[in-house]
């Protein structure tokens, strides 16, 4: 065997030069808490403070990117940029090799945003694990989504995707609500997003504060800021009340408070409080599926498949309002929404 021929066969074996491995363990709730919310928020911290520590908490110090439009690959020339992959890993195995620097290789194929499918995290991901908690914690209150009225606060990029998820699933009666207060179509000051959304929600054009829209709601979802919601509020609500408040480290009410007040149903983004709220029983498996899927976009019916698949995991026998979410150790996750969102793929 010549070694060019080796080298095709190995190249095929290895599936690729790269893989990711983390120093961090994720077995516990308690590694979770510390490598994700709410323990990562420190790090964050002093780095906003400093930005200079962040060559010390995070890989900046001996991390680089590998980057070519694969227009000039090594004797090559111009091959393009999938051609240009193979050069790109190989030169980051020889970076961590030979140097212990860690390198990505990154080819893209356009400069054109539209060419450019992207998935953020924080908002369709968080989208998808909202819209999943909800359909469990409905299950628990004997509520209908047909009947519910629903305040989003946060009209930023989360509480937009939330929205229009929740939109797209069925429930006909919601409200966002910013720092201003109640979005209506004669609210001033919002952008081309946000205005657009006030065509979609507030049905009855209401007004007024977070306050006024959270009297008389069945769903209180959250992506603002902390202690925003009193529990003078939450009692204003309708009976057998669902909060998801997910404001990171602190959320908008503390769960116990909520509780107290009369919510049935608390969840926060948090590992160490019940329902946690969090992307990541979402994202590793929607990429998953989208990857051997060979998906070029993420659809709304996929996000709506991953959602159902998300909220299946735990067993009708089993929901209780402390558990309508399923634990992100649960090997069956990733796999289970991954199957769901190929099943979508066009």
């Amino acid at each position: 065997m010549t070694i060019n021929e080796k080298a095709l066969q190995m190249h095929e074996q290895w599936n690729g030069k790269l893989e990711i491995h983390s120093k961090s363990p994720v077995k516990s709730r308690e590694d979770l808490s510390i490598a994700y919310t709410p323990g990562v928020a420190e790090p964050c911290k002093a780095i906003a403070q400093d930005k200079d520590s962040a060559y010390r908490y995070t890989m900046k110090a001996n991390t680089v990117a590998v980057v070519s439009d694969g227009s000039a690959v090594l004797g090559l020339g111009n091959i393009g940029p999938h051609a240009a992959m193979p050069v790109m890993e190989g030169k980051a195995v020889l970076f961590k090799e030979f140097g212990g620097v860690n390198a990505v290789p990154i080819c893209l194929d356009t400069q054109d945003t539209e060419e450019i499918p992207v998935f953020h995290d924080d908002q369709h991901g968080t989208a998808i694990v909202v819209l999943a908690g909800i359909i469990n914690a409905l299950k628990v209150v004997g509520k209908r989504k047909e009947d519910c009225r629903v305040v989003v606060n946060g009209a930023g990029s989360a509480g937009v995707a939330i929205t229009k998820l929740l939109l797209t699933y069925g429930f006909p009666n919601i409200l966002m609500c910013d720092k201003a207060g109640i979005l209506s179509r004669t609210t001033e000051g919002l952008n081309w997003m946000q205005q657009k959304m006030t065509e979609v929600t507030n049905p009855a054009g209401e007004t007024g504060t977070l306050a006024d829209a959270l009297r008389g709601a069945d769903i209180f979802v959250g992506v603002s800021a902390p202690d925003i919601v009193t529990a003078e509020m939450v009692r204003a609500m309708n009976h057998d009340a669902i909060l998801f408040a997910m404001a990171n480290p602190v959320p908008e009410i503390m769960p116990d408070v909520a509780r107290a007040a009369g919510a049935r149903v608390v969840g926060t983004g948090r590992s160490d409080f019940p329902n946690q709220v969090n992307n990541v029983v979402a994202f590793p498996g929607i990429f998953k599926g989208a990857l051997e899927g060979r998906a070029t976009q993420i659809t709304e019916e996929m996000k709506l498949a991953a959602a159902e698949a998300i909220a299946s995991l735990v067993p009708e026998d089993e929901l209780s309002e402390d558990n309508i979410m399923p634990e992100a150790f649960n090997p069956k996750v990733a796999e289970l929404v991954a199957e769901a969102v190929k099943s979508h793929i066009r």
